[in-house]
């Protein structure tokens, strides 16, 4: 087989990674012993809570060459989301009586989308030089997305613990393809938070214990995706109308004052999910849960847990007579993680009259 001119290689990747719809691509060696520490402290706190997938794998998720064996490189690539201005999502914020979903969940699953764009990716490299060895990650396996892309240059991991692009913002998702082309590596880029702290002092829960940590066991995301039992009581009047997962963080970040809305129409919201009223949501049977988040990553926490979040909104919404007597009609529900929010939540409207 012919030689491979890797640098040449390295500029076509990042040419047709654009054409298939990433915003930027990046590529890094596999060395992550600072992130591994980040991660091994991190667990040490039990701050990871219920997630034990964050352990389970070893050091297979800071040892990309474990995970998959004769990797030498890391292709990282970012691509934007938001698709709405966000004085409209502060909106949907602010009132009480409205739904609101982290806006990356709002349109098709991210996970789908990115994933076929990848393997795209790699079978026009393919093409171009013959088989390769790669595979292609979207949040579904033991990787470090983020201490990747920050090596590869998509940017740097903020204090909110997200991370953060110069120029975009940081309303947009990461994919990785683990390979065994030596390709040149990117440079890192420095951080640009200084001394500001607004994610910190914006947090509901005070979740961002620290510049750098996020206790996922106050944080909103972690309560109303990965929790599986009851939400604490002290933390319930802190989530306010947000049912799956939470945006506070980014929205008050002035770097997202250079995000791009995306041309995906993938990520539009479907249903009016950005705009839904809790009372209508509340009353989806599962059956319409299941149809309407169809292709949607929202499916994944199930009907139970959406009824559990949406109990605990309606608690915190203006108390009136509708939203009263929606929590009633669900009080005979079978599930009995339901059934004790729905009661703390008429609990709360009575004791706000």
């Amino acid at each position: 087989m012919a030689k491979i001119n890797l640098p040449n290689l390295s500029t076509a990747i990042k040419t047709w990674g654009r054409e298939l719809g990433f915003q930027q691509i990046g590529i890094s060696d596999t060395s992550l012993m600072q992130a591994e520490k980040h991660l091994d402290d991190w667990v040490s706190k039990n701050y990871h809570g219920e997630m034990d997938y964050m352990v389970k794998h070893g050091k297979k998720r800071s040892h990309p060459e474990s995970l998959i064996p004769g990797t030498k490189r890391i292709i990282s690539v970012r691509m934007d989301y938001f698709t709405e201005d966000p004085v409209e999502t502060q909106a949907a914020l602010n009132h009480p009586e409205t739904a609101f979903i982290s806006r990356y969940a709002l349109g098709r699953d991210y996970h789908k989308v990115i994933r076929n764009r990848l393997q795209k990716l790699c079978t026009r490299i393919e093409k171009e030089i013959g088989p390769f060895g790669y595979r292609a990650f979207v949040d579904s396996a033991p990787v470090l997305e983020k201490a990747i892309a920050e090596k590869a240059g998509l940017g740097w991991i903020g204090k909110h613990t997200n991370l953060i692009n110069k120029n975009a913002g940081s309303w947009f998702f990461l994919g990785e393809i683990y390979t065994d082309l030596e390709l040149p590596i990117d440079s890192a880029t420095r951080a640009h938070c200084g001394d500001c702290i607004a994610c910190l002092d914006i947090c509901p829960t005070q979740a961002i214990v620290a510049p750098y940590q996020l206790d996922a066991r106050r944080c909103i995301s972690y309560l109303t995706i990965e929790l599986n039992g009851a939400i604490p009581e002290s933390l319930r009047p802190l989530i306010g109308n947000r049912i799956y997962g939470c945006d506070d963080c980014q929205l008050i970040c002035p770097w997202n004052r250079f995000a791009k809305s995306t041309q995906n129409p993938d990520f539009n919201p479907r249903h009016n999910l950005n705009s839904s009223q809790l009372v209508n949501l509340f009353s989806w049977d599962e059956k319409t849960f299941l149809k309407k988040t169809e292709g949607s990553a929202i499916r994944r926490i199930g009907h139970i847990h959406w009824l559990r979040n949406i109990a605990v909104a309606l608690g915190n919404a203006n108390p009136s007579q509708l939203i009263t007597e929606t929590l009633t009609r669900q009080l005979s529900n079978p599930s009995a993680l339901v059934r004790e929010h729905i009661q703390w939540a008429l609990n709360q409207t009575h004791l706000k009259k």
